[in-house]
C-alpha cells in the first residue's frame, strides 16, 4: 500500500479505477472464451425502455461501463507524466474511453454479421447483367454458359436465350430462371 499512498491523489484514482475493472475485464473475457458468459451486451443492466428501433445492442451495459473504465483509466495512468495539464489528461482519458466503446460497438457488429446466410439464390440472379462463357445457341436450341456475380461471389450457370445466339464475351441480362435451374437471358 506504500505505493498507493506515495503517488498524487489525481493518479492514484485512475489506479484505484484501473486494477478493480481489469479485474473484471479479464473475468468477463476468460467466462466469455469458456462459454459461460451468455451476456454480449445487448441488454441494458437496468429497467428502462431503451429498446428503440433497430439498434443493435444498449449504450448502457456492465460490459459498456467495463470498456470505458478500462479504456479511461489506463489512458490516465499512461499519459500521467506526458500530459501536465490534468483537464488535458481527463480529456485524452475520456476520449480513449469513448474509444474503447465505439471499438467493442464496431467488433460486435462485425461478429453479428457472421451468422448471415450467403446461400446462393438463384431467384437473385434476375435483372442482373453477366458474361458469356460459352456460346448460348439461338431460340432455346441448347444451353450456354454465363459467368454471373450473385452476392460479390462468381457462379458459372447454365443459359438459354429466345433471340438469336450470343456469342463467348457478350453481356447479357438475366430476363428469368427456367426449371429452377437454367437462366433465360437476352443480349444487351
Amino acid at each position: 500500500m506504500e505505493f498507493f499512498d506515495s503517488l498524487e491523489p489525481f493518479l492514484r484514482t485512475y489506479w484505484f479505477i484501473a486494477l478493480p475493472t481489469s479485474l473484471i475485464f479479464i473475468i468477463q473475457t476468460a467466462m466469455t472464451f469458456i462459454g459461460v458468459d451468455a451476456s454480449d451486451g445487448l441488454s441494458a443492466d437496468f429497467d428502462g425502455n431503451l429498446d428503440g428501433g433497430d439498434a443493435p445492442f444498449q449504450l448502457f451495459s456492465f460490459r459498456n461501463l467495463i470498456n470505458f473504465l478500462l479504456g479511461f483509466s489506463w489512458s490516465g495512468i499512461s499519459f500521467y507524466d506526458v500530459i501536465p495539464n490534468k483537464t488535458i489528461l481527463l480529456l485524452v482519458a475520456l476520449a480513449v474511453g469513448i474509444s474503447f466503446v465505439l471499438v467493442f460497438f464496431y467488433i460486435m457488429r462485425q461478429i453479428q454479421k457472421l451468422p448471415e446466410d450467403n446461400t446462393f439464390n438463384i431467384e437473385e440472379a434476375v435483372g442482373k447483367t453477366a458474361e458469356v462463357y460459352l456460346t448460348i445457341p439461338e431460340k432455346m436450341s441448347g444451353k450456354g454458359k454465363v459467368m454471373i456475380s450473385v452476392r460479390g461471389s462468381f457462379h458459372e450457370l447454365p443459359a438459354m436465350t429466345e433471340n438469336e445466339k450470343i456469342t463467348t464475351n457478350s453481356m447479357i441480362k438475366v430476363v428469368r430462371i427456367e426449371s429452377n435451374e437454367i437462366l433465360i437471358v437476352e443480349q444487351i
